[in-house]
């Protein structure tokens, strides 16, 4: 089923590349035909796996990949209508294909863990895929930051400079991004917490339930990840950092939750692998 999204994607991806260059409105309006398609028919592959699996698929890692996708498109769907700019979907949209390439090619349809049959759960991984699509969207938006801050200061007004939007705008949109990931992280942390206590306190408990810590790799770069993001608020408002220093930590602190995300979901965690 998954398939059906991923060539949406890569059609998308196609069409935004193609008015990135040419900067036709009537391809730019194509390619937001194209990925509002794809959102639809990915929402379409998330109902009929909740209606399968009894829940909305977010409880293994490839699911858990899948979901994100949805999400992040949304999110700069969202962005895109609000703000009239299709300049970030050439950025955006290949992020979304080469995601969506790992539950197209491995679906994973298992039933949930007795153990994670929990509203607690369902919430705290919720306020992460949330909290990863925001943080996906701002890293778009610094490194885009950052390739436009390259030809001004190259004084080269060309390419870049062309179709992106403004240094200050992209800079405002990092922030609001990055503000809103923060509040999802925090309340998915606060919540993974309390479910972390509840389920240790269960008659019988799970062994991965036990090897949470923050000695577990996976818990230990999402608590890093959140430092991070809170660094990053905290010096644009105590200190005053923006524009080139906010896009540099926009996408280090991104490069961290894929990390998280997908290499140790998969191989280095012992509690997070249900």
């Amino acid at each position: 089923m998954n398939a059906v999204p991923l060539i949406l994607y890569c059609l998308a991806g196609i069409l935004y590349a193609v008015h990135f260059v040419r900067r036709s409105l009537a391809l730019g309006q194509a390619a937001t035909t194209a990925l509002g398609t794809a959102a639809l028919a990915h929402t379409f592959v998330i109902g009929m796996m909740t209606v399968q699996l009894g829940h909305v698929p977010f409880a293994g890692a490839t699911q858990a990949i899948s979901t994100f996708v949805w999400l992040l498109t949304l999110a700069y769907l969202y962005t895109e209508m609000s703000s009239g700019e299709r300049s970030l979907g050439v950025f955006v949209v290949p992020l979304l294909f080469v995601l969506q390439l790992i539950p197209a090619t491995r679906p994973d349809m298992r039933d949930p863990a007795p153990i994670l049959r929990s509203p607690w759960f369902g919430l705290h991984v919720a306020s992460l895929l949330f909290a990863y699509a925001s943080f996906g969207l701002a890293c778009v938006i610094g490194v885009t930051y950052m390739l436009l801050f390259k030809e001004i200061k190259a004084r080269h007004l060309g390419f870049f400079y062309a179709r992106l939007p403004s240094l200050s705008a992209l800079d405002v949109m990092n922030v609001r991004a990055v503000a809103i990931g923060w509040t999802f992280l925090t309340v998915g942390v606060v919540v993974g917490a309390i479910w972390t206590i509840q389920a240790k306190s269960a008659a019988v408990v799970d062994p991965r339930i036990q090897a949470m810590s923050i000695l577990d790799p996976k818990i230990f770069v999402a608590l890093l990840s959140w430092a991070v993001y809170s660094f990053q608020l905290y010096a644009r408002r105590a200190i005053g950092w923006g524009g080139r220093r906010t896009a540099w930590l926009s996408t280090i602190g991104f490069a961290i939750v894929l990390l998280n995300f997908l290499p140790i979901s998969y191989f280095l965690t012992k509690s997070h692998n249900f």
